[in-house]
């Protein structure tokens, strides 16, 4: 039985039960309106956190695709993800419109830098070229002309691939007393009795994997010039010219196994599936001396058809030092195995760096000055000996990390807990 029910078989004047039954309709219509209301902040605060995270993978993505050089992958990096780049980018930004409040759905478009004329490299050979007049008198009056000055302009010149041939003679010699026949030794070559020069051997495989042509392009560069190499002819001088390489690369992960301290990362790549005519998902995995130490710079990558942390115990085997890493799983069963572990500032920077660059968060850009002081202290060591090094990040580093702790500790409780801000303090 309802309110006004109850009230209609009481002995109460009317008056009274219209009092009673108006307040009881106020109270259950501002009940109502503490519901919508606490459901709207709840709303409210699930768009945000949503924009606040769209935000940052937008940020993220723009960084990946036109970020500075030390936060971006190279043009030849980025030419494998460009379609990959644009889908994601587009579909971030339409989602964000939608999530944005109405009236604010432009997309953020990020300012970038117009550089002007840059002067042509001094290292590249001059050919000077001089335009005389084609009379040394004055065209006005017939007098002589007198040299008073001149206009120099530069223009870039390329020559394409030029073949040739290279004939070798090797004069036969006899002994008359003895017959014995002398003649030059045939130089070392790559492709023994082969038909390329090391030269030509050494342009196909920087055209390959430095310039990224496949061999049927090669083969069409070849073709303008008169001359026909086949894709299987290319192969063989590619697998042959790598056998040779092979002992090379097995040394340089020998002697990269002899350094305390390396650095790894694994970086996803997309490679035809042959027969499926679509593309799977493969590992490259990055491992590399530290820029401290005294030997020369050592990068070794290791392709893998994933992203099990098995691969990095195959690769480093038995090799107890310190690594430094971001903070994938992978990795975590080196350590409980003796390894060391290094944690990656700049994966932890780079979180802060997308924040700031997503929606200006004085968060984020606290938390990068504060780094920022580290990596001060760091640039102040590079040139010192280990012993300075160490002497000067226990006296001046330490505390700025014990400050930084305290910071990011105190700030936690005071953003969302599932948002970008809370995740890269975590992170850190």
């Amino acid at each position: 039985m309802n309110l006004a029910a109850e009230l209609a078989h009481s002995n109460l004047s009317p008056a009274v039960r219209a009092a009673i039954l108006a307040q009881a309709e106020w109270v259950q219509a501002h009940t109502d309106l503490a519901v919508k209301t606490v459901a709207q902040a709840a709303l409210i605060q699930a768009k945000s956190l949503l924009i606040e995270k769209l935000e940052f993978e937008l940020a993220y993505l723009r960084r990946m695709q036109f970020g500075a050089k030390t936060e971006a992958m190279s043009a030849e990096q980025r030419s494998l993800f460009d379609e990959e780049f644009e889908v994601s980018a587009a579909a971030l930004e339409a989602q964000l419109a939608a999530a944005r409040p109405d009236g604010d759905s432009t997309p953020v478009r990020q300012p970038r830098m117009r550089a002007g004329r840059q002067a042509l490299p001094a290292h590249l050979p001059r050919t000077l070229v001089v335009h005389e007049p084609e009379s040394c008198t004055c065209g006005a009056c017939g007098n002589d002309l007198l040299k008073v000055s001149e206009d120099v302009s530069e223009q870039l010149h390329v020559q394409p691939a030029v073949f040739s041939v290279i004939r070798h003679i090797r004069p036969q010699y006899a002994c008359r007393r003895c017959q014995t026949m002398t003649a030059a030794p045939v130089a070392p070559s790559i492709i023994d009795g082969g038909l390329p020069s090391n030269a030509t051997v050494a342009w196909v495989m920087v055209s390959k994997y430095v310039d990224h042509l496949p061999l049927y392009r090669i083969r069409q560069i070849a073709e303008r010039s008169g001359v026909n190499l086949a894709e299987s002819t290319l192969g063989n001088w590619v697998g042959t010219t790598g056998w040779w390489l092979q002992m090379l690369a097995d040394r340089l992960v020998e002697r990269l196994r002899q350094e305390p301290t390396l650095h790894a990362d694994e970086t996803p790549i997309k490679q035809l599936d042959p027969g499926n005519g679509k593309t799977k998902t493969a590992y490259l995995w990055a491992y590399r001396s530290t820029p401290l130490s005294n030997c020369a710079p050592m990068i070794v990558f290791d392709y893998q058809i994933s992203r099990a942390g098995q691969h990095a115990r195959d690769f480093l085997q038995d090799w107890q030092g310190q690594l430094m890493v971001d903070d994938y799983g992978g990795y975590k069963a080196l350590f409980k195995a003796g390894v060391t572990e290094l944690a990656c500032w700049a994966h932890a920077r780079r979180k802060f760096v997308d924040l700031h660059k997503a929606n200006q968060s004085p968060v984020a850009l606290e938390a990068m000055r504060r780094i920022a002081e580290l990596y001060a202290i760091e640039a102040q060591a590079k040139e010192e000996t280990v012993a300075e090094r160490h002497a000067l990040r226990q006296q001046v580093a330490k505390p700025k990390l014990t400050e930084l702790k305290a910071w990011l500790t105190e700030t936690l409780p005071k953003v969302a807990p599932n948002g970008a801000i809370a995740k890269a303090i975590l992170y850190s």
